[in-house]
């Protein structure tokens, strides 16, 4: 049986992919943030235990709880955990790029290179990160979460180069508009780090969070968080694994487009998308 770590499976596109793999015969562990959703999902028939990215010695015991319950070994890790800090670049304060940074980047990096040491003397193993079409095409009022997947993208190409002939195989997952909790767990992070009522961004800011209130696909081309899975299936189980997997239409046409169209053009597309970053 494979084993595979997932994080963030309290919803979305993490808890879509451990009920997909666990359905696949696949041994998953299905970690969470809160004691709340791990009990929820020791209930469901996963095996599930606390990951809290932000803190180094959950990580640590995470990993130990991991290899105790594998004998030592693990198979893939997704690092899927995270949530996007909405607002104007002007806006942000340091306190919401650092945790932007230490949820979404310093705790997805900590842990893999807890998990590559195992890999390595196994002579084998998958990692995929969970980026986003975001992290090659920047949207406005995204720019934190811009930001941390553009670092990702970076740190997961170089990643990939410096385990070549290893036997460990590293993927970027790209999502586009997937329906999940991700607008919703927007709000928290943007009331507590951003002084919107005192902001010249204050009516672009009012637009969007009567957008995120609003039930319903947040853009076109949305889909469920099964299109994830398949390309994580994909990722983990074919012989030749992609290095990347833009999922929907929107991240395949922009990583496209990117590469076609003068600066200035693209900058057009991407702020008619957005919905002048309403979406």
């Amino acid at each position: 049986m494979k084993t595979i770590l997932i994080t963030g499976c309290s919803s979305g596109i993490g808890l879509a992919v451990a009920r997909g793999l666990a359905a696949r015969g696949w041994r998953v562990f299905a970690t969470a943030r809160t004691p709340a959703d791990v009990q929820r999902l020791n209930d469901e028939g996963l095996e599930s235990y606390l990951l809290d990215l932000n803190d180094s010695e959950s990580i640590r015991l995470a990993v130990a709880e991991t290899f105790k319950r594998t004998g030592g070994g693990l198979d893939a890790l997704f690092n899927n955990g995270g949530y996007g800090q909405v607002g104007a670049v002007e806006d942000l304060p340091r306190a919401a790029l650092r945790e932007q940074f230490e949820t979404n980047l310093f705790g997805w990096v900590e842990l893999t290179n807890r998990i590559l040491p195992v890999m390595r003397r196994q002579g084998e193993g998958r990692i995929l990160m969970n980026s986003s079409v975001l992290g090659y095409a920047a949207f406005p009022y995204r720019g934190a979460y811009n930001a941390v997947k553009f670092a990702l993208e970076g740190i997961t190409d170089t990643l990939r180069l410096e385990l070549r002939g290893t036997g460990i195989q590293v993927s970027l997952i790209e999502p586009g508009p997937i329906l999940s909790r991700f607008r919703d767990n927007c709000v928290a992070p943007f009331n507590k780090h951003i002084d919107w009522e005192h902001s010249l961004h204050r009516a672009q800011y009012e637009g969007q969070m009567a957008r995120l209130n609003t039930p319903g696909p947040a853009a076109p081309f949305t889909l469920g968080p099964d299109a994830v899975l398949a390309k994580v299936i994909h990722a983990l189980e074919s012989p030749r694994p992609r290095p990347r997997y833009p999922v929907t239409v929107p991240a395949v046409a922009f990583w496209w487009l990117r590469r076609l169209l003068p600066v200035r053009a693209m900058d057009w597309v991407l702020a008619r998308a957005s919905g002048g970053g309403k979406r």
